[in-house]
């Protein structure tokens, strides 16, 4: 098979967001290493996150003048910076509003962190990443997730859904922190159906934390160790912020990569291995131009696509493959789709534990509930809610896509 011709995901446009402090956000431009504002942004956003109550506009008013208090502290050192100078009209604006008085308490601020350890890393920060980002940007992370099972089916970071006959090997992810590699072989003799049967996920090094690990899963040797027999990243400080948990023996482990603010999930069932990742948004866009064919990101190439809808003489009889399917996946979503196409295509029965796992997995992984199920019509038209099913027949595919986009 000649090499897929690569594609890009379209820009798309994005209404003025209100100004950032408004929210309780952030300005996410670049600071000079010098210049403080990183704290007080996060300062301001700790003491004002949780305002409740009747004395809350007192509260508020603190915050800001004591928000106020550390940008003329840290002046000198971010003259030129836009996200100093954005932070400090915002602070005069909010005032304005709120009828804050320039004179007036201020809040203590947060304590700061503690000093490096023996070997020269913060040992709050350095490899715990969903700590780190809630110290430096007063919030959570965003999360996004990925899976491949079954035939195999994509779902991509931006909850797109295919059915791919991507024979050979192509790349789940190739970021700057991670590289999955997912290797397909036919799922029958002269089949054009495929199905996952080899994955390798590369952990690239990070000086600080863990050294490069290598893991690999094949059919009928799914270890709970790295290649190099390890079983965490190494004797770095951090070493410990990459581990291997088997979940079932020889079937289902889990790898977390706290550094990264990562979960990996890699299962067998049947004659197929599945991949699911709950991946840091942060992390999930750090590639390049360079890096665009990940099937995560952009999803299969179109000239790789199938139709989950059954044809021809399957090896299973479709009647029988739904009610299979239907006993693991009540919801008809495109889980309980790629099972029917799966168990047709096979004959396998244990394609229908492939779809219940990577539905679980995403139970688990997705930030959002409401876009567990996703629905389509033939393989065509995306609907992310039940109550939306009625809509999608009533509407022809090309009018639907048009609506989606407002």
């Amino acid at each position: 098979m000649g090499t897929p011709a690569r594609s890009r995901s379209p820009g798309r446009g994005c209404p003025s967001p209100p100004h950032p402090l408004s929210q309780g956000a952030i300005p996410s431009l670049p600071v000079s290493s010098q210049c403080k504002i990183l704290r007080c942004n996060s300062e301001y956003v700790a003491a004002t996150l949780h305002l409740r109550g009747p004395n809350r506009d007192s509260a508020f008013c603190t915050a800001l003048r004591s928000y106020s208090l550390c940008t003329r502290r840290t002046a000198r050192t971010c003259r030129g910076d836009l996200a100093f100078h954005s932070a400090v009209h915002g602070i005069e604006d909010l005032m304005i509003q709120n009828n804050c008085s320039k004179e007036g308490p201020t809040a203590l601020p947060r304590p700061r962190p503690p000093a490096p350890n023996p070997h020269g890393f913060e040992s709050l920060d350095i490899c715990d990443y969903e700590r780190s980002f809630l110290y430096k940007h007063g919030r959570p992370p965003g999360f996004q997730h990925c899976a491949a099972f079954g035939d195999p089916h994509i779902r991509t970071f931006h909850d797109d859904f295919h059915t791919c006959r991507v024979e050979g090997s192509w790349p789940l992810l190739d970021n700057d922190y991670l590289f999955v590699q997912a290797t397909s072989s036919p799922v029958t003799e002269g089949s054009n159906a495929t199905v996952t049967s080899k994955l390798t996920i590369i952990f690239k090094n990070m000086k600080e934390c863990i050294d490069q690990k290598v893991y690999q899963a094949e059919l009928d040797n799914v270890p709970a160790a790295f290649q190099d027999g390890s079983v965490n990243g190494g004797a770095r400080p951090g070493g410990s912020s990459l581990a291997i948990r088997e979940r079932s023996p020889g079937r289902h482990v889990e790898i977390r990569a706290s550094y990264i603010g990562t979960t990996i999930a890699v299962r067998q069932a049947g004659r197929q291995l599945s991949f699911s990742i709950r991946a840091a948004e942060e992390v999930a866009r750090s590639f390049t131009e360079e890096q665009d064919l990940q099937l995560c990101v952009g999803g299969c190439p179109h000239s790789q696509r199938m139709s989950r809808s059954p044809r021809g003489r399957g090896r299973v009889p479709a009647d029988t493959a739904r009610a299979l399917c239907r006993e693991m996946l009540p919801v008809e979503d495109v889980y309980f789709q790629s099972c029917v196409f799966d168990v047709v295509t096979s004959g396998d029965t244990n394609f229908t534990m492939a779809a219940h796992g990577a539905l679980e997995d995403a139970r688990l992984f997705l930030p959002n509930a409401e876009k567990l199920h996703i629905f389509q019509a033939g393989g065509g038209c995306p609907v992310t809610s039940p109550s939306s099913v009625l809509l999608l027949f009533l509407l022809p595919c090309g009018l639907w896509t048009v609506l989606l986009h407002f």
